[in-house]
């Protein structure tokens, strides 16, 4: 732009150390942690979920951008996972994004982000995988992770 400028990377560091300039914001990557396969028959849509007053949550609109969430009721849900596919120990579900923290001080994860994962949890319908051959084979364990 042919405009001269001097940046200050001590100053710029400075400000973001302060606490009231720190995004208040936490990422949880949900994953399937029983050793089971199941198929995927039903699956939430990506987007804004909000959490009701009776614990439960709900669709709430599409959006594409974790900004969207508005409260620390509201989060946003990127689907992996989706109806066809399957799950299996270690598989990635999803993505939740949400204002407020969702780990202690000592790094355990806090009751609300305990329930926002069984809620999302909840959304999945599944059922046993065939058992033929076939299907079998489209699961393979390699080195201790299971490969579709």
């Amino acid at each position: 732009m042919d405009t001269p400028y001097e940046l200050s990377v001590e100053s710029i560091n400075e400000r973001w150390a302060r606490p009231e300039n720190i995004d208040d914001w936490s990422q949880l990557v949900i994953k399937h942690t029983e050793d089971t396969v199941e198929y995927i028959t039903e699956a939430p849509p990506s987007g804004i979920w909000k959490k009701q007053k009776d614990g439960t949550i709900k669709y709430d609109r599409m959006d594409t951008h974790r900004r969207a969430v508005e409260k620390e009721n509201e989060a946003f849900f990127l689907r992996i996972t989706g109806e066809g596919d399957y799950l299996y120990e270690g598989a990635d579900v999803g993505i939740l994004v949400m204002r407020g923290r969702l780990m202690t001080d000592d790094f355990k994860l806090t009751k609300r982000a305990k329930d926002w994962i069984t809620a999302i949890q909840d959304q999945y319908k599944t059922t046993e995988p065939a058992s033929t051959d076939a299907e079998k084979e489209k699961i393979a364990e390699i080195a201790g992770f299971k490969m579709m």
